[in-house]
């Protein structure tokens, strides 16, 4: 579902741009974090940690929100979250095309 402009309440609502912290040789690969991100921030990583397992690593940089869930999740204490920053919503956060009417529009 696309929607068509800002909400009235943006200027009291902020944007949380996080940083997720992987500590590899904690990781036992159990893939927790990566499995229910709701953002699809990691990705398993071919390298092996000193377990012998593949932690994971961040593959998009600037998608965290800081939810924290990933540190939840973890059974070892390997990861963890820290906020970069806040910044205010643009109407590209917010305000998407729909599907039907983007279609349109190119072929226009």
């Amino acid at each position: 579902m696309g929607y068509w402009r800002m909400p009235l309440d943006t200027h009291e609502h902020s944007i949380i741009v996080g940083k997720v912290n992987i500590i590899d040789y904690r990781c036992k690969g159990c893939k927790y974090c990566i499995e229910f991100c709701p953002h699809d921030v990691l990705e398993e990583s071919k390298d092996f940690n000193e377990k012998g397992y593949h932690p994971p690593y961040v593959k998009k940089e600037g998608r965290c929100v800081n939810c924290n869930f990933c540190e939840t999740i973890c059974p070892e204490f390997a990861i963890f979250c820290t906020e970069l920053e806040r910044r205010e919503m643009k109407p590209e956060d917010i305000v998407r095309v729909p599907e039907k009417r983007r279609r349109r529009h190119s072929s226009e």
